[in-house]
């Protein structure tokens, strides 16, 4: 069956604005635009609704007569960008063009005086002045867009007016609260609210916290804010409280304020609730006819043991020829979640599912996530399934890609699973129908991991840190998580599924979403190489080449002062590959500055990220990945099954990737970024435009925005979750100050070196104004803070004792002293 055609316009933000920019003036009304795009029915208020969109983000400006213009900044000195503030009321501008960033040696700097009207996390415009010590200082011109509608504070009466103090100390005025303001108004909306707020399972999953709402005096209580006013230069922005959270020390609550701080979507609208409670459990026969049944195979699932969404199962046999079939089948959530429904939409703002240590915020309501799309055993569920056959060597000699239906026929946990395989006599005596086949998926999964280690993929394998919490959800402890060979085996299956879509999806020349790992960035590599020379190691990419430079507000600034230039140095472009990385790796195994170097070459590492072009990941040495494995809680994973899907009513769904021998875009040979000017990127792209044959069920300007997007969510996501984790550590410190511990130097600076604690991932500052018997500097070139008379050094990677000193509440931080060790003379005397 042909894929459905592509309309004639598909509204996207770029189609907008090349529009726009074609017109003699670069300006057009709404009306003109309808016309010119061909735009009619309900798609006129999606237009509404997406120019008024790019005006708030500063792409387009709203001009007199209704019309608008393409966004202009006068010169290169004007920079959008996003700012960032301290809470000494200064801050800085993150530019966001990738050129702009290359100029400079950092972010832009904003004094107090320069804010104006501009909060924390808000798009603005600065002005670029002259740079001081290679980095430039501006002043913000307007706000873009604002960052905060709503603000999480503490609530504080006042004589003049009631105020509350933001939780984010990086807010930094006070919020004004007018009376008659201090309590949520009773609306139509906030009953259906309230309403919804009582079915808990819908907002969060896991236990709610027991808390109250009712206060009588709302002193020092946690409250939500609408921003009514924004700030001025001559007054503090105004709200109005729209929820009140309980204090910050009740139970439950500190998670209830990292879900408002970092604006997570936690409740679901009617329409999404009436959609998901609407789906059908009954797979009707029609659509079984048109699926392959693999419900009378011993499929299992393997998750965590407080996992409630599973939405991958495997399955692995020995074929005749002594070649491996491995099956991973996934959960159909596509067949339920429709394109341009009110899930869909809903599932794209969220854009993955948030998990903190006692609960979760899904992307789909619970009737979707942990029941009709979930792989629960013993019931039959809809699949989309990848079989690949792999031989000794762990090459996939070919695999096929099709709908399916399974019944899973466990719940299998990663500790059952290892047990399993060690020998645990009563887990085997109760699974003696799967033993062997785990056995066999052990036996794949090493030769799997044996392949990947062979093209160069980084495995750092390092600890990660498992919180404990009580009954009240205090932290009790960390201990390191526990990777066994049941980790592996999913881990290793589920790269292999990713890869075989990838690779069918591009060779069948199908705009696609990718999972894509970038080159680090050169200045990272010469940092590290910086470093890791003083532990005598190297990746061992060279001498690094530099160019230097002057900043072009810089030279006008001195032009006629006679002021020598201020030169930059930027590292140029540099050969890296991932096996440089794995083979440091491997040559720091099990030596004490393992973990110190393991976290300096993570950090030198770029993000992965989605992108609709494919560059390749680089930690994986892949030159073809996709994210295909979680539909239920990822939202690109779930746009990658719809254009499989679209593509396989048109296709066999047959493929043979290409084998591992196949030259990496990082290698040499391959003639990738570094090799003989071939542009990787570039080049898959055009292999997938050459081998294009169907129209593309998706354009190529929607799969961007949904990349920027589930990237943003992703990022948001990650720092909600770290962020909790942290205040729970810092709870867990509190009777702990003056303690003695063991601890790592893991970051030195000008102020102080940061250490983390052994065994315990709690990190905390030695200001450096706390050392004593000695005046102490930082040297920037060795990463090293040294006494001036003793000589005595505190390097990166070296052990020190620490006393925890105090806690800062306002930043939730911890302070630590050096536990000096007690002169010998005074030791024996102390003895006698």
């Amino acid at each position: 069956m042909p894929l459905p055609e592509a309309p004639e316009t598909m509204l996207s933000d770029r189609t907008i604005l090349e529009k726009i920019n074609r017109q003699p003036k670069r300006t057009a009304g709404l009306k003109q635009l309808l016309r010119e795009l061909g735009v009619h029915g309900d798609e006129r208020r999606e237009l509404a609704e997406r120019l008024e969109g790019l005006v708030e983000r500063g792409e387009l400006v709203a001009v007199p007569g209704g019309r608008y213009a393409i966004s202009q900044t006068s010169g290169r000195n004007q920079v959008l960008g996003r700012l960032s503030m301290h809470r000494d009321g200064y801050g800085f501008v993150i530019p966001e063009a990738p050129d702009v960033k290359q100029r400079l040696s950092g972010d832009i700097f904003v004094p107090a005086v320069a804010i104006g009207t501009a909060m924390h996390g808000d798009r603005v415009l600065v002005e670029m002045g002259a740079a001081r010590d290679g980095r430039a200082e501006g002043r913000i011109l307007r706000v873009v867009g604002r960052a905060h509608a709503t603000v999480v504070g503490t609530f504080h009466y006042g004589t003049r007016f009631n105020y509350v103090t933001p939780i984010d100390e990086k807010i930094t005025q006070e919020i004004a609260i007018p009376r008659g303001m201090e309590r949520p108004q009773p609306t139509a909306e906030g009953a259906e609210s309230r309403k919804q707020k009582g079915k808990a399972i819908h907002r969060v999953l896991g236990q709610e916290a027991r808390r109250s709402t009712e206060f009588e005096d709302l002193e020092n209580v946690v409250v939500d804010v609408e921003i009514t006013d924004w700030p001025s230069p001559t007054q503090n922005p105004r709200g109005r409280v729209i929820e009140i959270l309980g204090y910050e020390e009740d139970f439950g609550v500190d998670v209830e304020i990292i879900i408002r701080k970092f604006h997570l979507p936690h409740r679901f609208p009617a329409a999404v609730l009436e959609e998901a409670q609407s789906a059908e459990d009954i797979i009707p026969h029609s659509e079984l006819r048109r699926r392959r049944d693999y419900r009378g195979l011993p499929i299992v699932t393997i998750d965590g043991e407080t996992a409630r969404d599973f939405d991958d199962a495997v399955f692995v046999r020995r074929l005749p020829d002594g070649n491996y079939e491995l099956q991973v089948h996934i959960a159909d959530v596509a067949h339920y979640v429709t394109d341009g429904s009110a899930l869909d939409r809903e599932a794209r703002l969220r854009g993955t599912s948030v998990y903190f240590p006692d609960r979760a915020v899904p992307m789909l309501p619970v009737e979707l996530s942990t029941d009709i799309c979930s792989l629960r055993p013993d019931v039959d569920r809809l699949v989309m399934s990848c079989v690949m056959e792999i031989d000794h060597q762990g090459e996939i000699t070919g695999y096929e890609l099709h709908p399916g239906v399974i019944r899973s026929a466990e719940r299998m946990t990663y500790t059952s699973v290892n047990l399993v395989l060690e020998g645990d006599a009563p887990l085997r005596e109760r699974y003696a129908r799967l033993a062997e086949t785990f056995e066999l998926m052990r036996e794949l999964a090493l030769i799997l991991n044996r392949k990947r280690v062979r093209r160069g993929s980084i495995d750092f394998d390092l600890p990660e840190p498992v919180i404990e919490f009580d009954q009240e959800g205090m932290m009790r402890g960390v201990t390191r998580s526990e990777r066994n060979i049941a980790h592996r085996l999913i881990e290793e299956f589920m790269l292999s599924a990713n890869e075989c879509v990838a690779s069918y999806l591009e060779h069948k020349g199908v705009p696609s979403l990718y999972r894509i790992h970038e080159k680090p960035d050169p200045k990272r590599v010469f940092e590290f190489e910086t470093i890791a020379a003083g532990f005598g190691y190297s990746l061992g990419v060279g001498a690094l080449p530099v160019r230097r430079m002057e900043m072009r507000a810089e030279r006008r600034a001195r032009h006629g002062t006679g002021r020598p230039a201020h030169m930059i140095e930027l590292p140029e472009e540099v050969h890296i590959t991932p096996r440089m990385y794995q083979k440091l790796t491997q040559k720091i195994a099990d030596k004490p500055e393992e973990r110190i170097l393991s976290y300096l070459m993570l950090r030198s590492l770029k993000q992965a990220r989605y992108s609709e072009e494919n560059v390749g990941h680089f930690a994986l040495a892949a030159p073809t990945y996709t994210h295909f494995t979680s539909p239920i809680r990822r939202y690109p994973d779930l746009i990658v099954h719809r254009i499989l899907k679209d593509v396989l009513d048109a296709e066999d769904g047959r493929g043979v990737p290409a084998r591992s021998e196949t030259p990496s875009p990082w290698s040499k040979r391959a003639g990738g970024h570094d090799a003989g000017g071939h542009d990787f990127s570039r080049a898959a792209n055009d292999v997938r435009k050459k081998g294009a044959s169907a129209p593309a069920p998706l354009p190529e300007e929607e799969l961007h925005d949904i990349a920027e997007e589930s990237s943003q969510s992703e990022r948001r996501a990650d720092d909600a979750e770290r962020e909790l984790i942290e205040w729970k550590k810092i709870r867990f410190m509190r009777e702990r100050v003056g303690d003695e511990f063991e601890a790592l130097i893991v970051s030195v600076t000008k102020f102080g070196f940061f250490v983390e604690l052994m065994d315990m991932f709690i990190e905390g500052l030695v200001p450096i104004g706390t050392l004593t018997g000695d005046r102490y500097t930082y040297r920037e070139n060795t990463k090293q803070i040294i006494g001036e008379r003793t000589k005595k050094k505190y390097p990166l990677g070296d052990r020190v004792k620490v006393v925890l000193d105090r806690i800062d509440q306002m930043q939730r931080k911890l302070q630590f002293a050096v536990q000096e060790e007690e002169p010998r003379a005074q030791k024996r005397h102390r003895h006698r």
